[in-house]
């Protein structure tokens, strides 16, 4: 019998779930089908994070889990809009390179001088929702959407632009805190 408070676990393990299903609908452009799985996994993400606060199910797994499932649908969805050319290859350079730039970021200052509790800032967490929502928006494009060609061409600038600033953001953070612990 399942209990309640693993509710929000069960829906993070069905978004990583529906992450391959994504990727294929869009590699075989059903884009359709694409963004009503995308769709679904974004709706279980504000659900599953709403029941944790809202009822205190929080979990150490989900904790863990619920952040690399949206980075896993993230990637993914990255890397298959570029793969079958929706996204120019220089944008998902700078959406995945500023992850990666944050995992090696957090890796080296964890090995050097400790545990460093990574705290999303707003920027950050900005960057993200315009990346997921330019997912979106090129999704529903790409699925012949009513979808101005204009918000397509602008929010590739948007996520631009502030993924570079998310990144720098990032650095410029890490490499104070470095500073001043080496100076300790």
């Amino acid at each position: 019998m399942v209990e309640w408070r693993n509710i929000p676990n069960i829906l993070t393990i069905g978004r990583i779930i529906l992450v391959l299903p994504i990727v294929v609908s869009i590699c075989f452009e059903s884009f359709r089908q694409a963004l009503l799985l995308f769709l679904i996994a974004g709706v279980s993400d504000g659900v599953d994070g709403y029941l944790a606060r809202r009822f205190d199910w929080k979990s150490r797994f989900g904790s863990i889990a619920d952040p690399l499932a949206d980075k896993l649908l993230l990637v993914s969805s990255y890397l298959a809009i570029t793969a079958v050319g929706l996204v120019d290859w220089w944008l998902a350079l700078i959406v995945l390179g500023r992850d990666f730039v944050i995992l090696v970021g957090a890796g080296l200052y964890h090995y050097f001088y400790g545990r460093y509790e990574i705290t999303p800032s707003l920027l950050g967490k900005s960057s993200t929702l315009c990346q997921i929502v330019y997912v979106l928006v090129v999704i529903m494009y790409a699925a012949q959407w009513p979808m101005p060609e204009l918000a397509v061409q602008s929010g590739k600038w948007l996520v631009a632009f502030i993924s570079l600033a998310s990144g720098l953001a990032y650095l410029w953070v890490w490499g104070r805190k470095a500073l001043i612990a080496r100076g300790a």
